[in-house]
């Protein structure tokens, strides 16, 4: 009974882990390209080098570089950051999602 208890609390804290850096990096990333008229280059540079940390956090090393990339070249060239924060996304989309299990009871 205790393993899989243990189990779940593992499973429980990745999922945690994955809404608290993944999931608010993707929310961000579309509140900045949504509304990046209205936003100065010096915000949207701000946000993307918070994006690529939490990124990089999660152990994404490819789109957190992308971002970063992004995150330099948006005071200078507007069509070089949409590129790359586009690949960036693309490379987010192809990680991994935490799929929760079927349910383990736990009393």
């Amino acid at each position: 009974m205790e393993m899989s208890r243990k189990k779940l609390r593992e499973e429980i804290l990745h999922r945690i882990k994955h809404v608290r850096t993944c999931v608010l990096a993707r929310e961000l990333c579309l509140v900045v390209r949504t509304n990046r008229a209205v936003l100065e280059p010096k915000d949207v540079r701000d946000t993307c080098l918070y994006i690529s940390g939490l990124c990089r956090e999660n152990g994404c090393e490819e789109p957190s570089e992308f971002c970063r990339k992004a995150a330099e070249v948006v005071l200078t060239d507007e069509k070089k950051y949409l590129d790359l924060c586009a690949q960036s996304c693309m490379k987010c989309g192809e990680a991994k999602k935490p799929r929760p299990k079927k349910s383990t009871y736990v009393a």
